[in-house]
């Protein structure tokens, strides 16, 4: 079954910025074309001369403009394995763009497909009933599922053209050499935006949780929710619902990414671990503070007090931290909890300091996560500070007393990971449009291709020990396979199969069709085995002549069709 889907849009803010490199591919088998659905004129059209830049050999900005898609394409093409053409429909068009923010670019399949058939050895659909992007799809069956349709949407926005009033006069960069200066560098965004139609993207209604047409998608197959155990594919309306809002607590489960996390995120992330009672120990999500001292490795460990203090006109609470802490006795000496509300981070923090705290949490007074940073400046402050989300601070306040916490890098969890190293999906509250679920978790670190905003150590790399996106894509199904024979490389007999339509050796062609076998192996693949540990033709020749009996003793081919093999073997060398 198909069905036709929407794109999907990519934000920036103002003084993201991007660094592109150059990327050295693991395949080179998969062909994605550019079709231009600019008007005369207008985007990839546009005539306005332009000097040749950065190895972009255009000489007007439309040239230039499709010259760098079709170059993010190729990086694509050269990390991807599939016999079937992969058709973006692309423009430039005006979108959203002010002084301090922009729409780049939106993408997306433009049909998707379920239960699907494949041909030869093409696997098909790896689950029934689950929604597949359509080049994915495409790819596993072997064939196009939608001749004459494109499989991907784009769109890119034509006001980053050095207009002042739009991101401060920042503009494309089409040069393809990464020396973009303040301008957006095209090709990573188009990367970007490519890896949503290809696969990097769920269905799902995340406000309802409502799976699209009743079915699950392959993405939504690899999302774990730490706090059921469920994977998408297993909740129900609700319980997807909540966890496209569960910040922090969202992972990618599946095994390819998670072998190369370790390879390409960094350790160390900023946690509150509690370390007891046992009912509520683990790992906390926090924002750090902008001031005061930063977190360490060692950290800060002690037992958590709710700090309390006079409700008046500095803070209606009793334990904002708004006024002088009353139970200052208490606090001596360790960790200060206080909730958010009414006054600076600042004073909190520096009024639980001066009752003697070795360092504070503020627990969140309104929905929303993961938590943000706590703002401020303060350079008399000499503890640490976090912010926690509603729901922590709560668990935790309600065992109090007795709960004992660290505050600090925990270097045994990778920026972007959870503590068993699954990258983190942006889950947040509430729910981004265009954002949440459907990409990293912008704590990831070192920064990837697939967060929310560009960051400026971006590469045009796709892969480790760079980036996360390949691995993903492989998690998905797109499975190597350098012959294009349907069969994944890691379980290919011959994963560089000649695919010959006849059995041909050297120049002669016997004519005889060169069947393709269960393991991935053609007939011209098993004569030219003979050869290995051949000491002379005459070995070469009788491996061949026995090969080709059990051919014709199995049914594969004639006695006349042996004979024409023969003869080319006779005359190979």
């Amino acid at each position: 079954m198909t069905m036709r889907m929407r794109t999907h849009s990519f934000r920036l803010a103002a003084m993201a910025a991007l660094l592109a490199l150059a990327v050295v591919p693991l395949y080179g088998a998969a062909n994605i074309v550019i079709i231009n659905n600019n008007a005369a004129g207008v985007g990839f059209n546009d005539p306005t001369p332009a000097a040749p830049i950065g190895g972009n050999t255009g000489t007007t900005v439309g040239q230039q403009r499709l010259i760098a898609f079709q170059h993010a394409a190729d990086l694509w093409g050269a990390s991807l394995d599939s016999n079937v053409t992969v058709f973006v429909q692309a423009q430039f068009v005006p979108q959203t763009c002010t002084a301090t923010s922009a729409v780049l670019g939106s993408a997306g399949t433009t049909f998707i497909f379920r239960d699907f058939g494949s041909l030869g050895l093409y696997p098909g659909a790896e689950f029934a009933g689950t929604w597949y992007h359509s080049a994915l799809a495409d790819k596993r069956a072997g064939a196009e599922l939608n001749p004459g349709f494109a499989d991907i949407n784009t769109n890119f926005n034509s006001n980053l053209n050095g207009n002042p009033a739009c991101l401060g006069g920042r503009g494309w960069y089409y040069g393809l050499d990464a020396n973009k200066g303040n301008n957006l560098d095209l090709i990573a965004v188009v990367l970007h935006e490519l890896a949503h139609g290809l696969g990097f993207s769920q269905f799902a209604n995340l406000n309802t949780g409502a799976n699209l047409g009743g079915f699950t998608d392959i993405y939504g197959r690899r999302l774990l929710d730490l706090s059921n155990g469920l994977t998408w594919n297993q909740m129900t309306n609700a319980q997807r619902a909540a966890s496209a809002i569960n910040a922090r607590r969202v992972v990618w489960s599946g095994p390819d990414v998670t072998s190369q996390v370790p390879f390409v995120l960094t350790p160390g992330t900023p946690l509150l671990r509690v370390n007891s009672p046992a009912g509520i120990a683990g790992n906390y999500a926090v924002g750090a503070a902008a001031f005061g001292p930063a977190l360490t490795s060692t950290g800060v460990t002690g037992n958590l007090v709710l700090g309390l203090d006079a409700a008046d006109a500095a803070g209606p609470s009793t334990t904002d931290g708004c006024s002088p802490l009353s139970n200052g006795a208490a606090v001596a000496g360790n960790i200060a909890v206080l909730d958010r509300g009414s006054c600076g981070f600042t004073i909190k923090v520096k009024n639980a300091q001066d009752a003697g705290a070795i360092a504070v949490v503020i627990a969140n007074n309104v929905a929303g996560g993961p938590p943000g940073g706590l703002g401020g400046a303060d350079p008399t402050i000499v503890i640490p500070s976090v912010l926690i989300t509603l729901p922590d601070g709560n668990t935790i306040k309600a065992n109090l007393p007795g709960v004992n916490a660290t505050l600090g890098i925990d270097t045994s969890v990778f920026a972007g990971a959870d503590a068993a190293g699954r990258a983190l999906i942006n889950a947040t509250n509430p729910v981004q449009s265009g954002s949440s679920i459907s990409h990293w978790d912008p704590i990831a670190f070192r920064n990837q291709l697939m967060e929310p905003a560009i960051n400026a150590d971006l590469t045009h790399s796709v892969q480790p020990p760079e980036d996360l996106t390949l691995p993903l894509f492989r998690d998905i199904g797109w499975f190597p396979d350098a012959d294009l024979d349907g069969l994944a490389d890691d379980v290919d007999a011959c994963p560089n199969s000649n695919l010959g339509a006849t059995v041909a050796l050297g120049s002669c062609d016997s004519g005889v069709t060169n069947t393709l076998f269960p393991n991935g192996c053609s007939i011209i693949d098993n004569i030219k085995n003979c050869q290995v540990g051949a000491r002379n033709h005459g070995q070469f020749s009788s491996c061949a002549t026995q090969y080709v009996n059990t051919l014709v003793n199995n049914g594969t081919i004639t006695l006349a069709q042996k004979d024409a093999i023969q003869s080319c073997v006779a005359k190979f060398k």
